[in-house]
């Protein structure tokens, strides 16, 4: 979709919504994440690509119905997120495990045909039997040099295997009886850049060949970076240095080098969910501060969009309003500073009862919802022909009956 276009498709599905009330409410779609796989599905055309939807990023049973409905498969880091999978029909093997300490909670699972790539020792000795009893399709998640914690960029991260645990995992696996198949490593979301990756899948498959590894599925994680996203304060796309063309590129050589490598799998969340979703507040009331204009919305960051503490993504008003554009704060309706959603130049025409779309909602957002004083959004869900709506917003009953009576 071009951008105008993107904006006409949401506001069309959210006007009614608006009309019955009901505000804040997340509104997701199938069209957009089918937009988004058309595009990877062009861009690797020709070449043994998989593509995982990633269960954490978006958890929306609608969403993992109907890409399980098209004969995909997806990936998740937990044992809720595989409960999940496994009550919206997606079968044991078309689920990838991946996620740490995972010897605690999967031995409750002895489900036939799993994809499981072992994190870290411990994993590898306790889960071991049962990964032959069921047949697993097992693998290794590497800790490359090109891995490292976003905050603090000269601490790595706790995931993966170091060169030296990645040899005695394979050799205990060996013992067992298991050959894994699969070399894995997450680098982290919004990459930016191809030569990221370029580094990475040399330091993964250099860690293996030391290792006596010849893996034939290299699993390179997710990572590609979301359209139109930016990060605070910053008016570039993050996507503005990435290409799909290089990436591309990328996997052929890496193929053609490699000939043992029989297929390269992908699990981009954020890129392939990111723009299935809005969320749509209601303004509530409007102040002046010293300059700033700040809109007191139904809905905010402490609530709805975690991600906006350092993502700026595009908002939209609806009805339309234009005229002179001042110094404004969007903020959410909770008792704290930090419930800010935007800050920029809006209209000033914008006033109590106006609706806001916060754009590009369907990455992160579900998952990282609160009740911070407040019980959940309602969550619409749009098939590509009608919009159903498949959870109500929390109600105080429901809310408080979910705790024990007093003893």
């Amino acid at each position: 979709m071009t951008d105008s276009h993107r904006t006409r498709f949401w506001r069309r599905l959210a006007a009614p919504l608006l009309r019955r009330g009901g505000t804040p409410f997340y509104l997701f779609s199938s069209a957009p994440v089918e937009e988004a796989l058309a595009e990877l599905e062009g861009t690797f055309s020709g070449l043994p690509v998989t593509h995982w939807l990633s269960v954490k990023t978006q958890p929306l049973p609608p969403l993992i119905r109907w890409w399980s409905s098209l004969g995909r498969p997806v990936e998740v880091v937990s044992e809720l997120e595989l409960q999940a999978a496994l009550a919206c029909g997606v079968p044991p093997e078309s689920i990838l495990v991946n996620g740490p300490a995972k010897h605690h909670w999967l031995p409750a699972h002895p489900l036939p045909g799993l994809r499981v790539n072992f994190d870290s020792p411990a994993e590898a000795r306790l889960l071991a039997p049962q990964a032959r009893r069921c047949g697993w399709l097992c693998g290794v998640r590497v800790a490359t040099p090109s891995e490292f914690d976003p905050e603090s960029p000269a601490i790595p991260t706790q995931f993966g295997l170091s060169g030296e645990e990645l040899g005695a995992v394979i050799r205990t696996l060996r013992r067992a009886g298991i050959r894994p198949r699969t070399l894995h490593f997450h680098l982290r979301t919004q990459i930016p850049a191809v030569a990221v990756y370029q580094r990475a899948v040399a330091e993964a498959l250099a860690m293996a060949r030391a290792s006596g590894l010849s893996p034939e599925v290299l699993d390179i994680g997710g990572g590609f970076p979301a359209p139109r996203v930016r990060r605070s304060g910053d008016p570039t796309p993050v996507d503005a240095g990435f290409s799909r063309a290089g990436m591309r590129r990328l996997l052929q050589e890496t193929l053609r080098a490699h000939p043992g490598l029989r297929e390269i799998w992908l699990e981009n969340g954020r890129w392939i969910s990111a723009r299935s979703g809005v969320l749509v507040l209601r303004i509530l009331d409007a102040k002046q501060r010293r300059g700033m204009r700040h809109l007191i919305c139904d809905g905010g960051r402490t609530l709805h969009a975690m991600v906006s503490t350092w993502e700026d993504h595009d908002l939209e008003p609806l009805p339309t309003r234009s005229g002179r554009r001042v110094a404004t704060t969007v903020t959410g309706p909770t008792c704290m500073a930090f419930d800010k959603l935007a800050r920029r130049p809006l209209p000033s025409t914008l006033q109590p009862g106006d609706a806001l779309l916060w754009m590009d909602a369907g990455a992160y957002h579900l998952p990282w919802e609160t009740r911070f004083s407040h019980g959940l959004a309602a969550v619409h869900w749009h098939d590509g022909r009608k919009v159903h709506q498949v959870r109500s917003a929390e109600t105080f009953q429901s809310w408080w009956h979910q705790w024990a009576p007093a003893p």
